[in-house]
């Protein structure tokens, strides 16, 4: 009965970090629109979420000392890259082609594994990778010589990009005799990735004006400090907590399968509050994405030290250290 009540809250925790993650861009874009520079939207959003995990970075602070390179690499990759290279391709293609383009971060570990750690893959995890291209050629409408603006396209394939380095990082680091803990490795990534963000940012020559304005969602006029609390508080804060406590409570498969849904959301919630519609070809080359992303994720090789992640784990259990999740967000 405890087991069944504990599954049950896992998958309410892990819907609630995918619907969380999932609605971060469509309360981004109106702020770039309105004025503020992705990266200056980057950075209220990490700073903010690092202030308010203060207490938890203080309470694990001998993460310092034990695994500083892993710290280093989470802030750097999955909270600065990441989110910088996303949110800078929102300014300039929809939501939904962002994210999904971010999912092609289990091909791409999987072509680390096969072409530089040079181990075998299963034809499933080969079948995964196809067809998440080919579906990726049909959001993109390749036919069409590249619907998107080009450089757009490129950030999003950035941001897929610091996925799969941080996949990376976090399956060399890992180890089961000096495990750290998750919240510990959000909080002290948050705090990272907010000092590298000051540093790229250059967050002194904000507008800040535009905070104090609203912002345009769908034709709907929203006090923009508000989009911004949603952001820091559900999008990051709470959909981290929650994604981590999920995977703890259920499998990592499962809780893999759940985090696809995280594109699935974003784009429905880019279409209904901001217009940003999709053809058939789009949507049902998005579905192909989300399919080959889960049987990459799920037929990745398991070397003898420990997993190599898949992406749909990759943002919850990578921070637990074992493998890695991402997202996308």
């Amino acid at each position: 009965m405890h087991a069944s009540q504990g599954r049950s809250a896992g998958l309410g925790l892990a819907l609630a970090s995918a619907f969380a993650f999932g609605g971060s861009g469509v309360a981004a874009k109106p702020l770039i629109e309105a004025g503020l520079d992705p990266l200056h939207v980057v950075w209220l959003r990490v700073t903010g979420a690092a202030l308010i995990m203060l207490p938890v970075a203080w309470r694990h602070r001998d993460l310092l000392r034990r695994r500083p390179a892993l710290l280093a690499g989470f802030g750097l990759l999955a909270v600065a890259g990441v989110q910088a290279c996303y949110f800078a391709a929102l300014s300039r293609i929809p939501v939904g082609v962002a994210l999904l383009i971010e999912y092609l971060a289990p091909a791409l570990v999987l072509g680390w594994v096969r072409f530089v750690q040079r181990r075998p893959v299963t034809r499933a995890a080969a079948l995964g990778v196809v067809l998440a291209v080919g579906g990726l050629a049909c959001v993109v409408e390749v036919w069409s010589g590249l619907g998107f603006d080009v450089l757009g396209l490129l950030l999003a394939l950035g941001a897929a990009c610091c996925q799969v380095g941080y996949f990376v990082l976090s399956d060399q680091g890992g180890g089961e005799d000096d495990s750290a803990d998750p919240l510990g490795v959000i909080a002290y990534g948050l705090l990272f990735g907010a000092l590298v963000l000051t540093v790229v940012a250059s967050p002194w020559g904000m507008e800040w004006a535009v905070l104090t304005g609203t912002a345009d969602v769908g034709g709907t006029a929203a006090p923009a400090w508000l989009l911004l609390g949603w952001i820091i508080l559900i999008a990051t804060v709470v959909a981290y907590i929650a994604g981590v406590i999920s995977v703890r409570r259920l499998s990592p498969q499962v809780a893999g399968v759940v985090a696809c849904l995280e594109a699935v959301i974003a784009t429905v919630l880019a279409w209904v509050l901001l217009g940003e519609h999709l053809s058939a070809p789009q949507v049902l080359g998005g579905a192909v994405v989300l399919v080959g992303a889960f049987i990459a994720q799920s037929s990745t090789p398991r070397p003898p030290s420990g997993p190599v992640a898949g992406p749909a784990e990759g943002r919850d259990r990578a921070e637990a250290e074992r493998s890695a999740r991402p997202t996308a967000v």
